[in-house]
């Protein structure tokens, strides 16, 4: 009833995403179950610090990753705030319980070089699949967009005259994100074939060879099998092409709260991790390339 009721909440008065309201809901289903393997009658509402404190060790002795132990705390932390304010819970028993360190990953990135050769000397080949697999790289790149929104792109999504992208984030939040001529030509080229096979009244501004909006699992697809022919690194995604735009925006000098704008962040600490990348970029020529660097 509880986990519900928070579930609901979250959906209707903090608009979050489908994705994420799953989580939360895995999360606290998983940390229920746990609670009746301890016994039966335990609720949500019984949890004490001792009980918290044996769950997060469960979780750690089946392996749990500690990134994915944090994340569940998390969840458990809105819970019992929601809980509190509800009056259904004295406090939050959550806030006393710390979650094991997580070792700081920076994100994977394809470099500028890569890319360029991607863009100007791969050929993506001559059908419909080439011409829209190459507007959707240039989009990730040139716009450092999500995924989802991506695929959630419509025609009137796109204003070529201004060079812009209206973009709908998370929560339902909208920025217009800028473009210049490249990819502007790119789409303008892309919407001419999109129109021989989209069907009737399609709004989606991605299609399928048949005509219907691409969905998440057919873009990942896509950028896999384009970067693999550029780079050997393990991650080919989508949200790797967002970090390599952000990462490519600051190695040329863009402003920390512009890029924070383009991509749509809430807080600035999320950007700043961009900064830790460029840096550790650096340190990488320097070590390569002064003399003295290997000397201890």
């Amino acid at each position: 009833m509880f986990i519900d009721s928070f579930i609901r909440h979250l959906k209707n008065e903090r608009n979050y995403s489908l994705h994420t309201l799953r989580a939360y809901a895995g999360d606290l289903r998983a940390f229920e179950k746990f609670l009746h393997g301890v016994e039966d009658a335990l609720s949500v509402a019984d949890v004490d610090v001792d009980l918290l404190r044996a769950w997060v060790a469960s979780l750690m002795d089946n392996g749990s990753a500690a990134s994915s132990v944090c994340r569940k705390l998390s969840s458990l932390r809105s819970f019992y705030a929601y809980m509190r304010a509800e009056g259904d819970s004295a406090g939050n028993p959550a806030l006393l319980v710390h979650g094991p360190k997580v070792r700081k990953v920076l994100p994977s990135f394809v470099k500028e070089e890569e890319i360029n050769r991607l863009i100007d000397e791969v050929s993506f080949g001559d059908d419909f699949i080439a011409c829209r697999d190459r507007a959707i790289i240039l989009c990730f790149y040139e716009t450092g967009i999500r995924l989802s929104e991506l695929v959630g792109l419509n025609l009137e999504s796109v204003d070529l005259q201004q060079g812009q992208l209206r973009v709908v984030g998370k929560r339902n939040k909208e920025r217009i994100i800028p473009f210049a001529a490249e990819l502007r030509g790119e789409l303008e080229y892309y919407m001419t074939e999109r129109a021989r096979v989209a069907e009737e009244g399609e709004k989606a501004l991605f299609v399928t060879a048949r005509g219907v909006r691409v969905n998440q699992q057919q873009i990942y697809r896509v950028v896999n099998k384009r970067l693999s022919a550029v780079t050997g690194i393990a991650k080919r995604s989508p949200h790797v092409l967002r970090h390599s735009f952000a990462t490519a925006m600051l190695n040329n000098d863009a402003e920390l709260m512009a890029v924070k704008e383009l991509l749509g962040h809430q807080r600035l600490a999320t950007t700043e991790i961009y900064t830790h990348l460029t840096f550790e970029e650096l340190k990488r020529f320097y070590d390569k390339a002064h003399p003295r660097a290997g000397n201890n």
